[in-house]
């Protein structure tokens, strides 16, 4: 077997295999690549084999979802938001004037979305973080809006971020009330 095209063939699967839709796929493989990124870059501030973390010792709410959970659920925000992303570029046609607003505030929030993490486990300033993740939430909204004014499916495909992000700034303020500045405790 010298190609993917005779691989394909052989295993029975059919179609053309360079019809894939490498925009589709580009959208939605982006917002998730800040994640991953900040996720390998800040994991051994959430967690070391057999040792506790600063992390560990925050006073957080006990609605705080297990650590695992964070991985996954980005991973379906990230998809959600990219693919809808993709939507509104379809519909305007690509990178058009009608597209300029709110592909534009898409890419603002996502790149306030991948600040947080190093202003909360970088930088470990939870006020900050607090106050960073409201300025998201507003431009995460205003971002569904102007999603829904081209493409209701895209709108409503962040409705579920919408409140992944109220829950999470939630966490975060209780976060920030609540824990004294670990100046001392950065590692």
């Amino acid at each position: 077997m010298n190609s993917l095209k005779e691989y394909f063939n052989f295993t029975g699967l059919t179609g053309d295999i360079t019809m894939a839709n490498w925009a589709a796929i580009g959208s939605i493989v982006l917002p998730n690549t800040g994640g991953w990124l900040n996720g390998i870059y800040f994991a051994g501030q959430i967690r070391k084999d057999n040792e506790k973390t600063w992390y560990d010792d925050l006073k957080k709410p006990s609605w705080t979802p297990p650590k695992w959970v964070f991985g996954p659920a980005w991973t379906v925000l990230y998809c959600g938001m990219g693919y809808a992303s993709y939507l509104v570029y379809e519909e305007c046609g690509g990178f058009t004037d009608e597209a300029v607003l709110p592909l534009s505030l898409y890419g603002g929030q996502l790149l306030l979305n991948w600040a947080w993490t190093p202003l909360f486990f970088g930088l470990k300033d939870f006020k900050l973080a607090f106050i960073e993740i409201a300025v998201l939430g507003g431009a995460a909204v205003a971002t569904t809006a102007s999603f829904m004014q081209v493409n209701k499916t895209a709108g409503s495909l962040l409705l579920p971020y919408l409140a992944w992000l109220a829950y999470a700034s939630s966490i975060s303020y209780y976060v920030w009330r609540n824990n004294p500045k670990i100046e001392d405790k950065k590692q």
